[in-house]
């Protein structure tokens, strides 16, 4: 599965996306701005969500459509939506500033208009946003695009995942990633449950990872050590710009700090080996071994007073002690020598 220039099935690294979702408050320039500092921040991709609020929902006051018990408490659905949208003559403004700055780019389309216009734009990959894995049409009108398809989990049942994954592949579509991925905003630590980063890949055969919506890195490095090739986080310049995501979303040092941190996290896995480094190799200078410590004639005994495990590891393995003790020497041997079975009678 590979994303633009990033192989996921070979790269060592973790792929980090940004999320910049509402998080221009409504400036393309901060847009833009935003795509800059998550370079600098060390994302691997940025990512939008590319919908309007009349591809979404409906301009509804019915109860229905009114949000209830989430941070966007006593606003309509298209009320949110207008706000947080990017608009669509942005992308491609976006999109060229995220090439020249390196980064790979897509969105997660909402509907088949966008999906359309997104093809048009020629986005190496999906995201299925977690609240669209029950839209089985678009997620089959996605994967016939025959590019890499990512799908939250956040509201998802176990039977969500499967009708999931066999829409892709009813379109001939394998190259599917799953997100473990929390929808509350912010999403408490204690619901993680990261364990099923390494169950998705098991089970399903699949792609792995994280769409995050908890404060601070914890979560992300934990994934990585669970498995994790995919990291998503939202991103933005400065929370004091506000915005529908801003107290779940990190900054530009926030998120360079989480970088470096689920880098080392993966670096410090790696793999089952029984060998040692050079390095390692070298520390067992300073291990134990067999040392002559009070000088022995030729012919006298070896005792616990005069040989003893001791640092540093030049001498006789300890394992051989208690057959060496009770053995008689056959040179004189003097103190700090270390024991070498040519010395024993």
């Amino acid at each position: 599965m590979k994303i633009g220039s990033f192989n996921l099935d070979e790269d060592k690294s973790v792929f980090i996306i940004a999320e910049l979702s509402a998080n221009h408050n409504g400036s393309l320039e901060t847009a833009l701005e935003t795509v800059r500092a998550a370079k600098r921040a060390g994302a691997d991709a940025i990512k939008l969500q590319t919908y309007t609020a009349d591809t979404i929902t409906l301009d509804s006051n019915e109860d229905d459509f009114l949000i209830k018990g989430t941070i966007w408490e006593g606003r309509n659905l298209y009320q949110l939506y207008e706000e947080a949208h990017t608009p669509w003559e942005w992308h491609e403004e976006i999109f060229k500033c995220a090439e020249e700055e390196g980064l790979i780019y897509f969105s997660s389309p909402f509907d088949r208009s966008s999906v359309d216009f997104l093809e048009d734009l020629n986005v190496p990959a999906y995201k299925i946003a977690s609240f669209e894995i029950t839209d089985i049409p678009l997620i089959e009108y996605v994967a016939s695009k025959g590019k890499p398809v990512i799908i939250s989990t956040g509201i998802a049942t176990e039977e969500d995942i499967v009708l999931a994954i066999k829409a892709c592949e009813k379109a001939n579509n394998n190259q599917i990633a799953i997100l473990k991925c929390t929808s509350s905003y912010p999403a408490p630590i204690e619901e993680a449950n990261l364990i099923m980063i390494k169950d998705f890949e098991k089970k399903y055969n699949v792609i792995s990872g994280l769409s995050d919506h908890t404060m601070g890195s914890t979560v992300p490095i934990v994934a990585t050590v669970m498995g994790a090739k995919i990291i998503e986080k939202h991103f933005m310049l400065d929370k004091s710009i506000g915005g529908p995501d801003a107290s779940f979303s990190m900054t530009e040092a926030e998120f360079a700090n989480m970088v470096v941190a689920v880098r080392e996290a993966k670096n410090a896995i790696g793999s089952i080996d029984y060998k040692l480094t050079p390095k390692q190799e070298k520390g067992r200078d300073f291990s134990r071994s067999l040392y002559i410590v009070n000088d022995i004639k030729k012919g006298e005994l070896f005792t616990p007073s005069n040989v003893r495990s001791i640092r540093p590891g030049f001498g006789l393995h300890p394992k051989y002690y208690n057959q060496i003790i009770g053995k008689r020497a056959n040179e004189d041997l003097k103190r700090g020598k270390p024991l070498s079975l040519s010395f024993i009678q």
